[in-house]
């Protein structure tokens, strides 16, 4: 898409922290971290959210998971990390492109959801 920010960033055209790329994801640090480990992956292919996966984007999805813990422990998270999928309005997704973050640091990341 020739207006998504993230598809600016895979095709070079935003800069990027980059802490990991192949031919299908890129990872990158987040420009306003919250936590001391803030890293956001994303499909180079334009996929808006979770809730416009098809079946084929199923490898893609994987990836993505399975170079989390890589990703965390190089970044200085080797104690365990968080990911986040927002999704949507009510996921309170901001970009709409699929990404995840990957949240951690040397201390607890704290609560999942403010209970209700």
């Amino acid at each position: 898409m020739s207006d998504c920010l993230f598809c600016k960033i895979v095709e070079g055209k935003i800069p990027s922290s980059k802490v990991y790329e192949d031919d299908d994801i890129l990872a990158f640090k987040d420009i306003h971290p919250a936590r001391p480990v803030h890293i956001l992956v994303i499909p180079k292919k334009h996929i808006t959210s979770l809730a416009t996966v098809s079946p084929e984007d199923a490898p893609v999805l994987g990836k993505m998971l399975a170079k989390a813990n890589e990703i965390a422990v190089a970044q200085g998270s080797p104690d365990g990390f968080r990911v986040i999928i927002n999704t949507g309005r009510v996921g309170q997704q901001e970009v709409p492109h699929l990404h995840m973050h990957i949240v951690g640091g040397p201390d607890p990341v704290g609560p999942m959801l403010k209970r209700v």
